[in-house]
């Protein structure tokens, strides 16, 4: 997330890449403001946050390929390639100096609500956060949430994007408790061009139907999100954590990213969480 009218004060540009990304954040911190906010706290599912952030980094640090294999457990949770991306994302947020705006240490995200850890970039206490579409959703009322306005997004930046701009995307899921013909058509028309039109106009909802109409989605963080989904060039990927088993992804991952955040180190927190898969 951006404050736009601070980012153009200050002529910052939004990164392209991770180490634009890196580049503008020490820039933020030596002129005396913390430039990241993050809050990981979620009642019984804290730490799920954090788990986008690896995952959004395995993404960028590795193939698609690479990251299914993690996902589906053939390579180990402790694989290098896993720690490779887990220590990038450390890069910010284990980091002092860019975290956590608005809150206090590293330690502090921990215990900072997700529903709040953005809040501070409207006070100038940060200037990024890294959340999903629906966080446009948790800005106070009265928040001009556009490109022009108090807070709007921007595409969170690949390592190379020559090697292409990944997509790390959830979903909702329909299941059906019998196989009539009138429950089978409507799973089949969620998933058609008039449902997710329809759906759209209601708002505070994205959709990645390519036949979804842009001038449906009011919000502009909305319709943001649904231009990257259509986006024929970009490859996207499910998160990683709602595919994995329960008790690691929901489990042992959550908790293992809290150990994390709080000063364990990358490879005992994925060896912990590498035991814990059977």
């Amino acid at each position: 997330m951006v404050l736009p009218k601070a980012f153009s004060e200050k002529g910052y540009q939004v990164p392209k890449t991770w180490d634009e990304l890196i580049s503008l954040s020490n820039k933020i911190a030596d002129s005396g403001t913390k430039p990241w906010c993050a809050g990981i706290e979620s009642g019984d599912a804290t730490g799920w946050p954090a788990t986008d952030w690896l995952e959004d980094l395995m993404l960028r640090t590795q193939t698609p390929e690479v990251y299914d294999q993690w996902v589906t457990h053939q390579i180990p949770f402790n694989d290098p390639k896993v720690a490779e991306a887990l220590n990038k994302a450390g890069e910010i947020l284990k980091n002092d100096k860019f975290v956590n705006g608005g809150y206090g240490g590293v330690k502090s995200i921990s215990t900072t609500s997700f529903q709040e850890g953005g809040l501070p970039i409207l006070d100038n206490k940060c200037f990024m956060h890294r959340q999903a579409s629906f966080y446009a959703n948790q800005w106070p009322e009265g928040t001009k949430v556009a490109e022009d306005g108090d807070v709007f997004a921007f595409y969170f930046p690949a390592v190379d994007p020559s090697k292409g701009e990944p997509v790390l995307a959830a979903g909702e899921f329909t299941v059906a408790f019998a196989d009539r013909p009138e429950v089978q058509a409507v799973q089949n028309y969620l998933a058609t061009p008039e449902y997710a039109n329809s759906r759209a106009k209601l708002g505070n909802w994205v959709s990645g139907n390519r036949g979804a109409d842009l001038n449906n989605f009011a919000n502009p963080i909305d319709k943001l999100s649904v231009q990257i989904l259509q986006d024929k060039t970009k490859v996207l990927r499910f998160d990683g954590s709602d595919l994995m088993p329960s008790a690691v992804g929901a489990g042992t991952l959550w908790k293992g990213m809290v150990d994390w955040i709080n000063g364990k180190d990358t490879a005992s927190t994925l060896s912990t969480v590498e035991s814990s898969w059977k």
